[in-house]
């Protein structure tokens, strides 16, 4: 059984699978043949088996189910057409700044990173790549965040579950995706080094400041008791990066909170009830997970 795929993602799936590989060591991995891996695969002038598919996706952690054209048999070539169709292409639309695209730069902010994957000298692969717990965060990465990149930018992204943990991908393609976030403030890359802040755009807008902040804390926040002895509640936000770490404490005094210190070069905290209450009502959770937590502690109830 052969995998053909829409044109340019065979080549694109193989390069995400390669990231920091030799040719030789994936070839080794996939055990397949370093020379028909580079020039015969990678160049798209053979289809890839649906094992060496099944394998190139474990390995890049991404499903590209959604750019299978069709699966095709033994006599393959004797059917025509499809793999230049270009019929399913959403032209990219380039956002408005909005309370959702603020949201989601919270989002990638907390667990997320932009990706420029190079060959040689040239960027081949531009992705937006989110992190989840499959177990607690299944409805936020499989619906949430999903629908509200959808909304934002019209297009589909994937979504995959590893199988020796829980954890959960959501991966978007496109370099015009990536362009236009690189335009409005995020870098790629590993953000500790590139010492992220929030856009100012963000900053300067009460309402956009919201929508970040609750990304944030849905994706790298939690909230919970204050110990075991101390029942009120706490929300607490963690990074580390600095520079984060700053925005966000500064973000949460211009929206009338009264955050902590950062604690532990890495913290940050709300624990007077009444401002628990007010983040509840005005910012929100988008992940359920939090406000399930929330209303469980609030009744006593056991937290599932």
């Amino acid at each position: 059984m052969k995998v053909r795929l829409k044109e340019g993602k065979q080549k694109e799936l193989i390069l995400l699978a390669k990231e920091d590989l030799s040719w030789k060591k994936l070839s080794q991995k996939l055990k397949v043949n370093e020379g028909y891996l580079f020039r015969d695969l990678k160049y798209e002038k053979r289809l890839l088996s649906d094992e060496l598919y099944e394998n190139l996706c474990k390995l890049a952690k991404v499903n590209f189910d959604d750019y299978i054209l069709e699966k095709l048999g033994d006599n393959w070539g004797k059917i025509k057409g499809g793999l230049k169709s270009t019929s399913n292409a959403k032209k990219f639309l380039q956002p408005e700044i909005s309370k959702d695209l603020s949201e989601i730069f919270g989002i990638i902010l907390g667990d997320g990173h932009l990706s420029e994957i190079k060959n040689g000298s040239k960027i081949r692969v531009y992705c937006i790549r989110i992190s989840g717990n499959y177990k607690t965060d299944k409805e936020y990465m499989f619906n949430y965040v999903p629908n509200l990149f959808k909304k934002v930018f019209n297009k589909t992204g994937s979504i995959l579950k590893t199988k020796d943990n829980n954890g959960c991908y959501f991966t978007i393609y496109g370099k015009k995706i990536v362009e236009f976030m690189k335009i409005n403030g995020f870098k790629p890359g590993n953000k500790i080094k590139n010492k992220q802040r929030m856009p100012n755009w963000i900053k300067e807008d009460r309402s956009f400041l919201k929508y970040c902040i609750r990304g944030l804390i849905d994706t790298d926040g939690s909230i919970h008791l204050i110990s075991k002895n101390n029942k009120n509640l706490r929300i607490d936000f963690t990074s580390y990066i600095p520079e984060l770490l700053e925005d966000v404490r500064s973000g949460l005094i211009k929206l009338g909170f009264n955050p902590s210190k950062i604690i532990s070069n890495k913290h940050i905290f709300l624990s007077r009830k009444e401002e628990i209450e007010k983040y509840v009502k005005e910012v929100g959770f988008g992940n359920s997970k939090n406000l399930n937590r929330y209303y469980c502690f609030k009744t006593s109830a056991p937290v599932v």
